[in-house]
């Protein structure tokens, strides 16, 4: 899944408004953000197979550390120990959900692939097989969560009104462009845009977010 992991991160802000965006984003798509790195590393294998699926030419071959349910549990646990320690002990478990809503959500888009622990049983619905109702299925998400995130939050002055709605386009337009399945030209191409991407994205939810305020509940 591609937007549907920044809807929930969008959404959670409804019930954890004194945490950032980009705490919540960078919790959402926490895997997707450590397996370029594992990647580059050497330690997990992706390889570029066009028509894997309908929606994506990447086979994932391997990643038991950065998508496994039982490994995100587990750095979803230490994320929210870190959150705790900073004094945020209420939303220790809005971020373990958030790490762990990512292995539930690319259940229902990847087809068998999403391992239960290093080494165990996989799992996937396979909904990018088909693009058509990735599209309907994902963007219905991706709006509800935006509306849950805007009615939540008020800009503080034109840099929260246009950045958050920037981050929005930004996302939406590639997951329009990621969709159609296009391969990229090497893994190593991969893995570089994966990391810039999602830099990126972290530090424009964070920029957005500076600039807005918590509605009064």
């Amino acid at each position: 899944m591609f937007i549907g992991h920044f809807a929930v991160g969008y959404a959670a802000k409804r019930w954890a408004p004194n945490l950032s965006l980009a705490v919540l984003f960078a919790s959402a798509i926490f895997a997707d953000l450590l397996w370029p790195v594992l990647v580059a590393l050497g330690l997990e294998h992706v390889r570029i197979a066009p028509g894997i699926t309908a929606s994506t030419p990447l086979e994932f071959i391997s990643y038991p550390y950065s998508h496994s349910l039982l490994t995100l549990a587990l750095f979803g646990a230490l994320l929210g120990w870190i959150v705790s320690a900073l004094g945020r002990r209420p939303l220790v478990a809005i971020v373990l959900a958030l790490v762990v809503s990512h292995w539930v959500l690319d259940v229902i888009t990847h087809i068998p692939d999403m391992p239960l622990y290093p080494g165990g049983p996989k799992f996937g619905l396979g909904l990018w097989n088909s693009v058509p109702v990735t599209l309907v299925v994902e963007t219905v998400m991706f709006g509800v969560g935006v509306w849950i995130y805007a009615a939540a939050t008020n800009a503080r002055d034109a840099i929260g009104k246009w950045a958050f709605a920037g981050l929005t386009a930004f996302l939406f337009i590639g997951f329009i462009v990621n969709a159609n399945g296009t391969p990229p030209p090497s893994v190593t191409a991969l893995w570089i845009m994966a990391l810039a991407l999602g830099a990126l994205t972290i530090w424009l939810a964070w920029l957005a977010d500076h600039h807005r305020q918590p509605r009064p509940q």
